[in-house]
């Protein structure tokens, strides 16, 4: 098996990322951008979540269908047993 943290960065590599982020940003830049990834990261968790909650209701619809359609199709042959059983009855 392959491993794949070979190629991920180490901390030295990490510290020096963070170092020329500061120097080619500035330490005035550095927290507008944080804030505007915070906010980024909260839109995509809201939305990550709405997804969530429309797939739930969309499968609890489905289930709640199929469920109905099974209670109808019961209510049906139960008509039936009732009346071949009425037949039968008004045969003898």
């Amino acid at each position: 098996m392959i491993n794949l943290f070979f190629n991920l960065p180490g901390g030295s590599e990490i510290v020096l990322i963070l170092l020329i982020v500061l120097i080619f940003f500035g330490g005035k830049k550095i927290p507008e951008l944080m804030r505007g990834l915070g906010k980024g990261m909260r839109e995509f968790n809201s939305a990550r979540t709405s997804i969530e909650t429309e797939i739930k209701e969309g499968m609890r619809d489905a289930d709640r269908k199929a469920l109905e359609e099974k209670k109808e199709r019961e209510r049906i042959i139960e008509k039936e047993i009732i009346e071949e059983q009425r037949d039968t009855e008004t045969t003898k």
